[in-house]
């Protein structure tokens, strides 16, 4: 007894429908199904991360013309007057320049203030304490010295 087998139905050709690829790419249709998915919830998770950042502003923005309570400020101390007469007694009253010296410019730097002075002849920089009124260097530049190396 002989038996046929037909190749067109044979158990080995059977492919199942979830492993069938879709024409013109490498996914099955169970793989498209979880793409969408997938797609879907992060779409979801950047609104969501959107509107978290404009909440966050819109909180922040709504902040900005409050007053902090009185009891969380640390209330500087009242100044004190001696030592204030004391600064205003020592400040710069007067600076000794070349008579055609002029001031260029200058740079404050906390308590220290750096002119720049320059004449005909000469420049150099002073630098003078704010809060004893005192030169505190003078530093000659001269012209025709080499650059340092």
């Amino acid at each position: 007894m002989t038996t046929t087998v037909d190749p067109e139905n044979s158990a080995a050709k059977t492919t199942r429908p979830e492993d069938e690829r879709i024409e013109g790419t490498v996914f099955t249709p169970r793989q498209v199904g979880m793409l969408k998915i997938a797609v879907v919830v992060m779409g979801i998770l950047l609104l969501a991360g959107f509107a978290a950042v404009i909440a966050g502003l819109i909180y922040q923005a709504s902040k900005v013309g409050k007053k902090v309570p009185a009891e969380a400020t640390v209330a500087a101390p009242p100044p004190d007057p001696v030592a204030m007469e004391r600064a205003a007694s020592s400040a710069l009253q007067a600076l000794s320049i070349p008579g055609d010296g002029e001031v260029v410019s200058m740079s404050l730097d906390g308590q220290r203030l750096a002119l720049y002075v320059r004449s005909r002849e000469e420049a150099e920089i002073v630098v003078v304490d704010l809060t004893t009124g005192k030169v505190v260097s003078r530093v000659k530049i001269d012209k025709d010295a080499p650059p340092a190396q």
